[in-house]
């Protein structure tokens, strides 16, 4: 099978993500806002997960659904800063 050609790879989005209990509730809130077809596309995928922060992937056309739904989940979660590149999310 031949790789892909770079212009058809997904574009992806790094999101930075504070609050509680994440592993559950972003999942939880995405799939709630936006049904199965959307997660399908959300494509989310986690990098890193602490006790109260988290680093989450998405592609990019989807960025938008995805911070709407974590801010009408009734627990609170807050995007801090949205980047293209791990190493400049992890800049402050």
């Amino acid at each position: 099978m031949k790789p892909l050609k770079p212009s058809m790879k997904e574009n992806k989005r790094y999101l930075l993500v504070r609050g509680k209990n994440l592993k559950e509730n972003i999942e939880k809130a995405i799939l709630e806002f936006v049904g199965v077809l959307g997660m399908s596309k959300v494509g989310l995928f986690w990098i890193k997960k602490n006790a109260d922060s988290a680093i989450i992937s998405v592609n990019r056309e989807m960025v938008d659904s995805v911070r709407a739904s974590l801010c009408v989940w009734p627990d609170k979660m807050d995007v801090e800063k949205v980047s293209g590149t791990l190493k400049g999310l992890r800049k402050k």
